[in-house]
């Protein structure tokens, strides 16, 4: 009989027999592949943690006791242990489906949402900390990968743990990998602790604890066990670094061993400071194909559940920008070698593969730190090295005060490449790149550009290369329009727009991915209501074509901005300002996203709908608004109006 549809909560996984639990364990693993083959997700992930998440929630009772999820690429095993399955989770990443994410207002079973990796254990320790302020009895958990702590923002909370709180469970879940292979000293040192034939001095009171236990005297010989597995960094037998932070130091024990996990498990519940219990994972396990290639199975599309294959996509489909920015990084890196690639553990998915595999010399992975990721680019800018930056929008937020500080403020010679600008609809919220031109704008000395597609996307790499400071580059998620690449890129004159279409009665000023929507408005309003309606591909969201602008400011009667990108503070805002600045009074229709936070869905196509922006959305509030402008005559106060209301 299957036990998961039996599983409402964690009452039920306690309840369960222990020679029950690997048939749960395989019976979830089915589960979360047959959803992710149809859906695609977050599979080696997932996959590594079924058996640390069952014992989890055998010894702990969300939601009174916390789990911190960091990232929460992990989290679906925990939503089938909590309830959440049935239609929604069949419906996993898609429209009306549960998010591939862990989210405060989904579950109660959810303390902390989470997409940005790092946020585990500094959330963990603040509410543990409250949790002593209060005097309550509940445990707090993160559970935190190994890839975490690259992150600069755990070390500093493995800083404070000791001075905040008197208790803390950290699970350490050591698979080493974030998405690529785990870089730099931290990896290094994990493995030192599993490998080094010394053994960590444990402390005397855990025999104590195991005489304590129901069953206890059956189970020292297992405790002598834990002494010979507990090693130690350090050969002189000096505590470790978790030690030092003030953790004590529990492992490492096999991840996927129930026995292990259990007795430890109760060790680290019983513990009355600081703990950190070391576990060793194998991401994809259970799944031939995701341990064969755990970093294509971090994240994937659609695949065949037996083979593993991938399904098949449209036929034709361009080359997604990834790989055109990628591929063309190469070709001018193999020019000048003055430039190099810089990642934050994501070269997949920014396209930098094919610069690590072909020039190797000028390819550098930071792990998770884009603080770092930007500082050190920064560093390389002042001994004449032009790094090229590929982070994704949405994961370069977490260095705005270096984009600041430590490259726009000293006029450094660094180019941003941003993949994933607008939606990741399938992600939602944490993913979605939708305000970079707000958090970016604003910076002196920085050229904010975006192309209508690939071939203007090698075009504008080579003019952010030849320009002297900071330059920012977007791109949305997959496949490019389809155009020919030129052989030789063009570098683009700073601030120049593109006219594409000329119009007298509206003139639409579109930005990046849009401009082939915009064309098709045009197209569609000039044939069905006889007007003059021209379109700008925009290029640049600063500095922006003013000459160009005024002019159409002159002679248009409405002027129609449109960028996939959230209105507040985006491009149409610059448009508004730098009207507003010269005097003119021309009505601007700003097109954009609203001022929300925008969901997950199963295409890019539905959350438009939702929000106000499919093409029959934009074509009403175009005319809607051009209409106001002919009833009030040749009055052309400037009212600034939205679409998507």
């Amino acid at each position: 009989m299957a036990l998961l549809p039996s599983i409402k909560g964690p009452a039920d996984v306690q309840a369960l027999k222990e020679e029950d639990l690997p048939q749960l364990a395989q019976e979830i693993r089915q589960e979360i592949l047959e959803v992710t083959s149809e859906n695609g997700g977050h599979v080696g992930p997932n996959l590594g943690v079924v058996e640390l998440s069952i014992m989890l929630h055998r010894h702990f009772n969300t939601p009174q006791d916390r789990f911190v999820f960091d990232v929460s690429h992990q989290g679906y095993v925990h939503k089938l242990l909590t309830g959440r399955q049935g239609e929604k989770f069949r419906k996993l990443r898609k429209t009306d489906g549960y998010s591939g994410f862990l989210m405060r207002h989904e579950s109660e079973h959810d303390c902390f949402g989470a997409g940005h990796a790092g946020t585990a254990l500094s959330a963990a320790v603040g509410m543990a900390t409250a949790r002593d302020l209060n005097e309550t009895p509940e445990h707090v958990i993160a559970i935190v990968g190994d890839a975490a702590l690259t992150c600069g923002i755990t070390m500093e909370a493995l800083n404070n743990i000791k001075s905040s709180c008197k208790k803390l469970i950290v699970i350490l879940n050591d698979n080493k990998w974030s998405i690529a292979p785990n870089v730099g000293a931290i990896p290094t040192y994990l493995n030192e602790l599993i490998t080094n034939p010394v053994y960590n001095r444990l402390h005397n009171d855990i025999e104590g604890f195991l005489k304590s236990v129901p069953g206890g005297q059956a189970i020292r010989k297992f405790g002598k066990k834990v002494k010979q597995e507990t090693k130690d960094f350090l050969i002189d037998q000096n505590p470790s670094l978790f030690e030092k932070y003030g953790l004590r130091y529990i492992g490492p024990v096999d991840g996927h061993d129930l026995k292990q996990l259990d007795q430890y498990m109760q060790f680290c519940k019983e513990a009355d400071e600081p703990v950190i219990l070391h576990v060793l994972t194998t991401k994809g396990k259970g799944f031939e194909a995701a341990l064969q290639n755990p970093e294509k199975w971090h994240g994937t599309s659609p695949f065949c559940a037996t083979s593993g294959k991938s399904k098949p996509g449209k036929a034709s489909t361009p080359p997604s920008y990834q790989d055109v920015f990628g591929k063309s990084l190469v070709e001018f890196c193999k020019k000048d070698k003055r430039i190099v690639g810089i990642t934050g553990a994501m070269p997949s998915g920014t396209g930098l593969t094919y610069l690590r595999d072909e020039c190797p010399d000028q390819y550098f992975d930071v792990g998770i730190a884009e603080e770092h990721a930007v500082l050190f680019a920064a560093g390389m800018a002042t001994s004449g090295v032009k790094p090229v930056v590929a982070i994704y929008s949405t994961f370069l937020q977490r260095a705005i005060d270096q984009i600041m500080h430590d490259v726009s403020l000293q006029e450094l010679d660094v180019m941003f490449c941003m993949d994933r600008a607008g939606l990741s609809h399938n992600d939602g919220p944490t993913h979605h790149g939708l305000f970079d031109i707000t958090y970016l704008r604003g910076f002196p000395n920085c050229v904010l550009m975006q192309p209508k597609d690939e071939d203007e996307l090698v075009d504008m790499m080579k003019t952010g290369i030849e320009y002297k400071g900071p330059s920012f580059i977007r791109y949305p998620r997959g496949a490019s329009v389809g155009v020919t690449i030129k052989d030789d890129a063009e570098a683009i004159e700073i601030g120049k727009a593109e006219p594409l279409r000329d119009g007298d009665d509206i003139m639409i000023w579109a930005y990046g991915s849009m401009v082939q929507d915009a064309l098709k408005l045009a197209n569609k309003i000039s044939a069905e209501q006889g007007l003059s309606v021209g379109v700008v591909n925009a290029r640049f969201a600063k500095p922006i074509d003013t000459e160009l602008l005024f002019q159409h400011a002159e002679k248009s009667r409405l002027i129609v901005t449109m960028e996939e990108h959230v209105r507040k503070g985006g491009f149409g805002s610059a448009v508004l300002e730098e009207l507003q600045d010269a005097g003119l009074t021309t009505p601007v229709v700003r097109i954009g996203w609203p001022d929300k936070y925008v969901g997950h869905g199963s295409s890019v196509e539905e959350l438009r709908a939702q929000n106000g922006l499919s093409p029959q959305d934009m074509e009403r509030d175009i005319l809607e608004r051009y209409q106001k402008v002919i009833g009030e005559s040749s009055n052309k106060e400037a009212v600034p109006f939205s679409s998507g209301k």
